[in-house]
C-alpha cells in the first residue's frame, strides 16, 4: 500500500527550499503524494505562485485559501483560524500518514495544529533556529513541539530542538534545503537575465527584500523609510526590489516600494521571481539589503555580501559576509559603501556558507521513506 504523504506550502521561498524534496516524493512509486498550497500562493497580490508548482510538472492536490484582503494583525489571527477549519476537514477526509512542513509562518501552524489533534504525525523542517525579530520564532518552536520527527539545518539547532525535550532519535541534522537547491539550479547568464526580466543591469546592483518585523507593534513605515532614504542617494546603482512576506503590515512597504519605483528610472521590483530566476538574479548583484532570511542562508553561497538591517534576523548563524546594521539611513550608507571595500570583498570571495551541506533533501527523503507511523503519539519530555 502506497505511503499517503501531505506537503504544505505557503509561500513562493518555501516552496523554491522543498522542491528537490517534493520531486523525490512524487517519483516514489511506494508514496502518495499529495501538495496542498495555502498562503501566498494562492494571491494575486503576491503573484499568484502556485503556478510556478504547476509549471514544474507537479499536480496541486488542494488549494485552501486563508488569506483576508487586509493584513493587519487581527486579519493574521483569523487566517490562521480559517486555515485550522480547512485543514482538519482535509486531514478527516484524508488521513495522511504524515504531515511534511518547512519553517515558521502562520499558514504553516494553521496547517500543523489540526494535525496535532487528529494524531496525524508531523514533519518539521527547520526547526531550531533562531529569529529574535519575528513572530515566527514563537511559531517555529510551537511547530517543533507538536511535531514528531525533526530536519535540522546545524549543529546548534539540533541542540535546540532537543533542549525543547525533543526526543534525540527523532531529531536529525539535514543542512539547508536552500544551499542544496542553488548547487543543483542552472544559473541563467547575465544577458539571459535580463531579457526573461526586462531590465538592465548597471555597474553596481543591489537586490532588496524587507519583510515587516513582526514582534514590533509599529508600523515598518520608519524602519523602511530610512532605507528609502539611503538608497535616494545612490547614483549609478540597479536597485531591484522583491515583495515582502504577507506579514501584518507588509501592505505599508509594499506602497513604498511602488512610489520609490515610479520615481526612480534605476530601481525596479517584483512580486515574485521564482527560484530560478531569483537566485541568478542574486548571482549578478553586489549585495542582498534587508532582512530576508535569503542574505543570511543563501547569499554567502553566492560570494556577495549582505547587508542585514534591524533584528528580524538575530540569532541566526552568520557568514562573514554578513553585515548587520541598524536602520538608520547614516548606517546604511556607510554599510553599502563597505561591501565596496577591497580587503572586505576579499573576506567575501572566501567565505564558506555555514550552512551548506550535501544531499539535505535526499536526507529528509530517507527519513520520509524509512518513517512508520506508531500506535500513538505520546512523546515523553526528553531531559538533558
Amino acid at each position: 500500500m502506497r505511503k499517503k504523504i501531505f506537503i504544505v506550502s505557503g509561500t513562493r521561498a518555501e516552496y523554491g527550499l522543498l522542491y528537490k524534496l517534493i520531486k523525490k516524493l512524487d517519483n516514489d512509486r511506494f508514496i502518495d503524494l499529495k501538495i496542498i498550497v495555502t498562503g501566498m500562493h494562492l494571491s494575486r497580490q503576491y503573484g499568484n505562485t502556485y503556478k510556478e508548482i504547476i509549471n514544474d510538472g507537479f499536480k496541486i492536490y488542494k488549494k485552501i485559501k486563508i488569506l483576508l484582503s487586509s493584513n493587519t494583525n487581527l486579519s493574521i489571527s483569523q487566517s490562521v483560524g480559517r486555515g485550522i477549519l480547512s485543514f482538519a476537514k482535509l486531514y478527516e477526509k484524508e488521513k495522511p500518514e504524515l504531515i511534511v512542513v518547512l519553517g515558521d509562518r502562520y499558514e504553516i501552524i494553521s496547517a500543523v495544529i489540526p494535525a496535532n489533534f487528529q494524531q496525524i504525525p508531523i514533519l518539521h523542517i527547520g526547526g531550531g533556529d533562531l529569529t529574535y525579530g519575528s513572530q515566527d520564532e514563537n511559531i517555529r518552536h510551537s511547530i517543533t513541539k507538536m511535531s514528531w520527527l525533526h530536519a535540522v539545518s546545524n549543529f546548534e539547532s539540533k541542540k535546540r530542538v532537543i533542549q525543547l525535550g525533543e526526543n534525540p532519535n527523532r531529531v536529525f541534522y539535514c543542512g539547508s534545503l536552500g544551499t542544496e537547491r542553488i548547487e543543483k539550479i542552472k544559473i541563467k547568464s547575465k544577458k539571459e537575465v535580463e531579457r526573461l526580466l526586462s531590465f538592465q543591469f548597471y555597474k553596481k546592483n543591489i537586490l532588496i527584500t524587507y519583510h515587516t518585523v513582526t514582534h514590533e507593534k509599529i508600523s515598518p513605515k520608519n524602519d523602511f523609510s530610512e532605507i528609502i532614504k539611503a538608497l535616494n542617494l545612490l547614483k549609478n546603482t540597479k536597485l531591484i526590489f522583491t515583495y515582502p512576506n504577507s506579514d501584518a503590515n507588509s501592505k505599508v512597504i509594499i506602497d513604498m516600494i511602488n512610489k520609490f519605483v515610479k520615481k526612480n528610472n534605476n530601481a525596479i521590483f517584483f512580486k515574485s521571481l521564482g527560484s530560478s530566476n531569483y537566485f541568478s538574479l542574486m548571482n549578478y548583484v553586489d549585495c542582498v539589503l534587508g532582512n530576508s532570511s535569503s542574505g543570511i542562508l543563501e547569499a554567502p553561497s553566492f560570494k556577495i555580501a549582505t547587508i542585514n538591517i534591524g533584528d528580524r534576523q538575530e540569532g541566526r548563524m552568520q557568514a562573514k559576509s554578513v553585515i548587520n546594521c541598524k536602520p538608520d539611513k547614516n548606517l546604511i550608507i556607510k554599510s553599502i559603501n563597505y561591501i565596496y571595500n577591497h580587503n572586505f570583498k576579499k573576506i567575501v570571495n572566501k567565505v564558506i556558507n555555514p550552512y551548506k551541506a550535501k544531499n539535505c533533501s535526499n536526507e529528509i527523503y530517507k527519513i520520509i521513506k524509512k518513517f512508520k507511523k506508531p500506535k500513538n503519539l505520546k512523546k515523553n519530555f526528553y531531559k538533558l
